[in-house]
């Protein structure tokens, strides 16, 4: 699925790697605890999380997960942003809950990790 097709079903908007808003993600994880995504197998996912820190983007790379949807209307830091952009992570945020956001994105097709 491409990441513009995410951004359209969640109501979501790009605030951090626009350049990357083409590419295609297969699978997702939903979380808010950072310790569950550190033990995932599988890289190349979109981490959908409503944990609205600088710890949610470090996890991301560390996870090498490039794409994150914060949900819950959640705000990016200026950190976070700084950081997101330096490591050229793509941020979305969704004003859905994380709930919301993974229903919709499996009923469109986007897989989950496990």
């Amino acid at each position: 699925m491409l990441l513009s097709e995410i951004c359209e079903i969640v109501n979501g908007t790009v605030v951090s790697g626009e350049s990357r808003i083409n590419q295609k993600v297969e699978f997702a994880f939903a979380s808010d605890l950072m310790s569950d995504v550190l033990t995932l197998k599988v890289d190349h996912f979109i981490l959908i999380t409503g944990l609205a820190n600088i710890q949610s983007v470090r996890t991301a790379e560390m996870s090498d997960a490039p794409y994150l949807l914060l949900c819950r209307g959640k705000e990016v830091s200026d950190d976070m942003l700084a950081l997101a952009k330096e490591i050229n992570v793509l941020i979305i945020k969704s004003p859905y809950s994380m709930f919301k956001c993974a229903g919709l994105l499996y009923g469109a097709g986007l897989k989950p990790v496990y």
